[in-house]
């Protein structure tokens, strides 16, 4: 069943009218009614298209946290081969917000590590909807520790709307944790490449996505803070949240003119959630890109070049 967005009603109820048109036509073979649904399809693409031709920032916010879009367990499942999960931080728990593990990339043998929300009410519940504890955090900074011994370069998948803000997290070193992984990141003396999928939230993206090459899906967001903590913070309204979305510059245009993200990858007509398969193989061909760009460095090279790019991105950050 397709979920709508609240400013796709319109869409909804083309496309509604059309299927409702076609399962007539089913259950009465005498019916012709292809040519009209044909119609109404067509009405309904041209909506579609100018919907998403342009998508203000908020609008981009709800399609980045849209529930069918494509999440770290489908581009693993789409993009890797030979998938060995590990697990746990060695230290408190596994934190199944986190998957990380050993795979194969075009038959290239890499370390993937992503953020997963969930699918279902389940699968969120058992994800904590892609906000990390600590100990995930350090399960990611153990499994890129192992990357680095083993000269393997790492691949992360970012979709999180910030680490889990619980008291016990706080109480086993949140902080600390996001900070130890965000400096782990700028160690390495391997390749990292990052995506942002869907939500970039605050320090809990960083985490993952401090690496040589950025990519952003072309709806995905990468902020601070969300528009509705910035606008609580800022006018004590979280009503207020598109004006926020519009102070963030959180879309993955602003982010690239800004220069925090290398390159934007276009998402199908629709958003990502109205072809996963399209999107899946669009992403990959995008981290082949950007991994080749960063292959065959030496160790001190990447850590030089990777600092060099992030003390670069604030100097520009303040130009813009």
């Amino acid at each position: 069943m397709q979920n709508y967005l609240d400013f796709e009603k319109g869409l909804a109820e083309i496309e509604g009218k059309a299927e409702e048109l076609r399962a007539l036509g089913r259950k009465n073979s005498e019916m012709d009614v292809e040519e009209e649904a044909a119609a109404l399809d067509k009405k309904a693409a041209t909506l579609l298209e100018e919907l998403y031709r342009g998508l203000d920032p908020w609008r981009k916010c709800q399609v980045a946290r849209h529930p069918d879009r494509p999440h770290c367990r489908d581009y693993i499942d789409g993009l890797f081969t030979e998938w060995t999960p590990l697990a746990g931080d060695r230290g408190f728990s596994d934190d199944h917000a986190v998957m990380g593990g050993l795979a194969r990339f075009n038959d290239r043998a890499v370390m993937v590590i992503g953020l997963e929300k969930g699918h279902d009410t389940r699968t969120r519940l058992e994800h904590n909807f892609g906000m990390a504890r600590p100990e995930g955090y350090r399960k990611g900074i153990r499994l890129m520790d192992l990357a680095d011994r083993m000269g393997l370069p790492v691949i992360t998948l970012v979709d999180t709307p910030g680490a889990y803000p619980g008291k016990g997290a706080e109480e086993r070193g949140q902080a600390e944790a996001i900070a130890r992984s965000t400096e782990k990141c700028l160690q390495l003396g391997v390749p990292i490449v990052s995506v942002i999928i869907g939500e970039g939230g605050s320090g809990g993206a960083v985490a993952f996505a401090t690496a040589d090459r950025l990519a952003m899906l072309e709806h995905s967001i990468y902020s601070v803070i969300s528009p509705e903590g910035c606008a609580s913070i800022l006018w004590k309204d979280a009503e207020k949240m598109k004006e926020a979305a519009e102070a963030l510059r959180l879309t993955a245009q602003d982010l690239l003119a800004l220069g925090v993200v290398d390159t934007v990858v276009p998402e199908p007509r629709g958003g990502a959630q109205r072809n996963k398969t399209e999107t899946v193989a669009r992403v990959g061909a995008a981290i082949a890109d950007l991994l080749g760009q960063v292959s065959g460095r030496k160790p001190g090279e990447l850590r030089k070049a990777r600092r060099k790019k992030y003390l670069d991105m604030g100097q520009k950050a303040l130009v813009a």
